[in-house]
Parts: C-alpha cells; structure tokens; sequence
C-alpha cells in the first residue's frame, strides 16, 4: 500500500487525507495542534456553494483611496507591516483586471461546483448532520443604490452559473428575521450554501472519520519534514515518521516550509477576527452586512461575529479595530448581547496573487505534493480539493483540468 504524510490538520489537510485514504493510501495526518483549531475554526461558517467568483482586489481610485485612508471595515492595513505585502498586493492588483479575473473565475467555479457535494459525503459518513444547516445565508444592504447593483450581479451570477437566490425586500426581511431592524432596504437570500454551528468542530468530526477508517492521526512539528531516499520523513511526538509522498496543506504557513525546498509561492495574508456573544437576540440565518464588511452568525456558542481582512506581520500584536466596528454596527441591527470570551480569536486566510489555490506536485521534488491557498474559502473548498489531488496522486483521470492550479505558474 503506498504511504503518505499530510501535514496539515485544517479544513483542506483533513480533506486530503480522507480522499486519499479512501483511494488506497495508507495516510498519516500530522499537525501541532489537534484538527480544526487554527484557520478553519474561525470563519463563518458558511459552504459557499454560491460564490462562484473569486474576490478581486478594488481597481477603481475611490474604493482604493478609503482603503488607504482608513474609511472602511472590511480592510485595514498597519503601515509599519505594509512593506510585507506590497509585491503579493501587487500582484493580486494585476490579476484582477476583468479579463485575468475572468479566467480565474472560470478555473475557480470547477472547483466550487464540487464544493458541497464533496461535502455531503463526508457530512454523511462522519455523522455530522447536526452541524449543518442548509438553508442558505443573507446579504444584507443599507443603501438601496449598492442593493440594486448586487442584485444585478447576483442575476448576473444566476444565468452564467445557475446559482439560486432571493430578493428580500424590507417587509420581507423583517417578516424572515422579526428580532432585526425593520427599516432596512432588504437583502439577497442566497438558497444553496449550507452554514455550519461549529466550524471546527466540523473538521474535527472528519478527523475522527478518518481515524475511524484506520487514519493515523499525530502531533508534529511540519517543519521538520525532509526527503530520504525513499521518500519524505517528519518528526512526531511519536518519533520520525516515512512515507513515500508528503502533501503540505499548511495553510498561511505553507509557503515558509517550502522555502527550504526551493519553492517561492507569494501569499496575500489576509488577518480576521471573530468574537461569540451571548444573551441577545438571535438570528435564523448568517447575515453578511455588505456595508461594514463583516458576519454574523448563530454558532453553538452564540453569534458569531467575523471580520474583513487585516494586512499586518504574522507576529503582530491582536489589534481588532475591525471587530470593534463591526460589533457597533451589529448593536445597530439588533440586542447582540455579552461577549463570551475575554480575547477575540484571530489567524490569517491564505491568498494568492491570482486567487487560485496551490494544488499539485511540487515539480522538483518527487513525492511532494501542495494543496494550500484557498483564500477565504479553504473551509468551502477543502473537499473538493481533497478529491483532485487524490485523483492527480493516483495518477489517473481527473475530474477536472488541475493545470491552473499547478505551482509552477508562479
């Protein structure tokens, strides 16, 4: 039986490891912590079966300048850290002019159609149905001038791709969420997406499916991985560990292991925030306030609240301005209660320049294989991914093209 180590026990590395499992590898997963409690615990929630179109940066002047001035919530930036972002931003600028951003949306809505699908088996034999709703999400808008323009996008979104959804008109949001505020313009009901009451705990219930198949699962320090000659070694709190192949599904801290090998892989780190509160109101499905960049939604722990984007250094300080507006807007919609926790969560979305994630092999190294990068949407996309790179390991068919994905294209 071929041998393999995932490194990784995120959303997309526990995802990995079961289509691997499941194709015939014998895998060990490995991680510092136990799975789902970095990047994947703390989003929204949300299998955006929906978002079909990769995030492009702002090209127009006016958006760009209230981003340097500090005039919106969903990206803030420290400038002492900002020297650290300039080429990825750059390159992230240049990719999404219109017809880049085209082709990536083309190569990015492949992946997407498999997104819950991949989902559902996993849900399925993991036993995780009470985790999950599907029911879709809301966007909500406080300028009726910005809500005529998504709406066209969103029927834009519909005929090109067949995703579904709803206009919500003031009264009818009211009547759907009666604990909100009655005077708002309305909101985009996206039917299809699928929201999750406990992120990590979603990724966990894999990781005990995978063990369950046989999977062995290890705390280990990823940086230690290094080639042998038959194959990729790590070392474990259970001593080193061989396989034939390694897959590096590190999330943000994929590029800085593979730096080692040779490999250049330009990342936009994207910094989010989120807080739980308690004693409120509640809500029936996550709200999206398009207007001041951030979520909302109810989680096992209460309502959740989840920032836009910080560009700040790894190592800084937690500085949750966002958060902070973000939680003044919310008391502003509806009663959000008591924080929970006395310290808001806070990890870093990976993104790449041409927002498409890393998936393949490693092209100067035999064994080693990448599947990192998915920007906002490793939590959305992690199955699907999973899927491919086991196809493209077994060396068979695949179900889609994976070349836009390959990291030579950097």
């Amino acid at each position: 039986m071929k041998s393999v180590i995932v490194l990784g026990g995120g959303m997309v590395g526990v995802s990995a490891a079961l289509h691997l499992q499941r194709s015939g590898w014998s895998v060990t997963l490995v991680d510092r912590k136990e799975p789902g409690q970095e990047t994947s615990y703390g989003n929204a929630g949300i299998v955006q079966s929906e978002a079909v179109r990769p995030y492009p940066m702002p090209r127009d002047l006016g958006t760009l300048l209230r981003i340097a001035m500090g005039r919106t919530n969903d990206v803030r930036y420290r400038l002492a850290s900002l020297s650290q972002h300039i080429e990825p931003l750059l390159r992230y600028w240049w990719h999404s002019a219109p017809q880049r951003h085209r082709e990536a949306t083309a190569a990015w809505a492949r992946l997407i159609a498999y997104a819950t699908p991949e989902h559902d088996v996993l849900i399925r034999e993991a036993h995780a149905d009470n985790l999950v709703r599907r029911a879709g999400y809301r966007l909500l808008h406080r300028d009726p001038a910005a809500f005529e323009l998504a709406i066209k996008a969103a029927e834009e979104n519909q005929r090109d791709y067949g995703v579904q959804f709803r206009v919500l008109d003031g009264r009818e949001l009211a009547k759907a969420e009666p604990l909100l505020r009655d005077d708002l313009p309305g909101a985009i009901h996206w039917l299809e997406p699928w929201t999750v009451s406990d992120p990590g705990g979603l990724v966990a219930a894999y990781a005990r499916l995978f063990q369950r198949l046989g999977g062995k699962l290890l705390r280990g320090d990823a940086q230690t991985l290094s080639q042998t000659s038959s194959g990729w070694s790590v070392d474990t709190d259970e001593g080193p560990i061989d396989a034939e192949a390694a897959v590096v599904s590190l999330g943000p801290w994929s590029p800085d292991l593979l730096q080692k090998f040779g490999y250049r892989v330009p990342l936009v780190r994207k910094r989010g925030y989120h807080m739980h509160y308690q004693g409120g109101t509640s809500l029936d499905l996550p709200l999206v306030d398009t207007a001041l960049g951030y979520a909302m939604a109810p989680m096992a722990k209460g309502i959740r609240i989840t920032t836009g984007a910080e560009l700040t250094s790894p190592d800084a300080p937690a500085t949750p301005i966002q958060l902070g507006h973000a939680e003044a807007a919310a008391r502003t919609l509806l009663d959000l209660g008591t924080r929970v926790e006395p310290e808001p969560w806070f990890g870093t979305r990976p993104c790449t320049p041409d927002m498409l994630p890393v998936l393949g092999p490693a092209p100067r190294h035999r064994g080693l294989w990448l599947d990192f990068g998915h920007g906002h949407q490793g939590f959305t996309l992690g199955p699907a991914t999973g899927r491919l790179l086991a196809e493209m390991m077994n060396g068979g068919a695949t179900s889609i093209d994976p070349k836009p994905y390959r990291v030579d294209r950097f």
